[in-house]
């Protein structure tokens, strides 16, 4: 993870031409939660009435593991989105030649848990000011991004952006360079097996969201 110095985005036409289909299988269960880690919304497996978000925040082991915590959450996973490549592999996205950015993807329950409260966690446990990195992860795939799939959630995303970012600029702290994007626009392609609720498989493995973001006491 620390070995990826790519940090600018390339032209499509440059991009890896990856695959037409996903070429490795996933469990059918989350490790944590035990609900589906594939699904469609649309599929009947998902309960009516739930949403999904798309949340990029660096490295999405630790990422995943925040959200999976988080009440009316129903099912996570990790993958990439943002990119060009279809089916993208991890070597690939690490390389920077596939545009993608780590991803979590987050089915949840939003009269239990709002999208707002969802992107306050967001902006409250990473640094969304770094551009093409996080912390010691330098690279495009670790940059911020939220890619917004109802009206409704953009509008949530730029509200909250215009307040985290107003704040960010009174503390001097810089300016937000979060990416905002209809999923519509940015394909998610699953991360493979081993990337699926890793801290919950390795329990010691690296985290890099601990104290990376700001609190704001007024929006919580």
């Amino acid at each position: 993870m620390f070995l990826n110095r790519k940090s600018e985005l390339i032209a499509p036409e440059q991009a890896l031409p990856g695959r037409s289909e996903r070429n490795f299988p996933l469990s059918d269960k989350h490790v944590v939660l035990g609900t589906p880690v594939v699904t469609d919304l649309d599929s009947g497996v998902v309960p009516d009435g739930y949403e999904v978000a798309f949340l990029g925040l660096g490295c999405f082991w630790g990422a995943e593991e925040i959200y999976w915590q988080k009440d009316g959450v129903w099912s996570t996973s990790v993958g990439y989105a943002g990119g060009t490549t279809p089916h993208p592999s991890y070597e690939e996205v690490c390389s920077g030649r596939t545009n993608h950015t780590e991803a979590v993807r987050i089915v949840f329950d939003p009269t239990v848990v709002s999208y707002a409260d969802l992107l306050k966690t967001f902006f409250e446990v990473h640094d969304p000011t770094q551009g093409m990195r996080q912390g010691n992860d330098v690279g495009t795939q670790y940059r911020s991004a939220i890619y917004y799939t109802t009206p409704e959630q953009e509008q949530t995303a730029r509200e909250l952006t215009k307040i985290y970012g107003d704040e960010l600029k009174r503390r001097r702290l810089g300016d937000i360079t979060t990416e905002i994007r209809p999923a519509s626009e940015t394909p998610y392609y699953y991360a493979e097996e081993l990337h699926q609720q890793y801290l919950a498989k390795n329990p010691f493995g690296y985290r890099c969201h601990a104290n990376t973001g700001v609190r704001f006491p007024t929006t919580a």
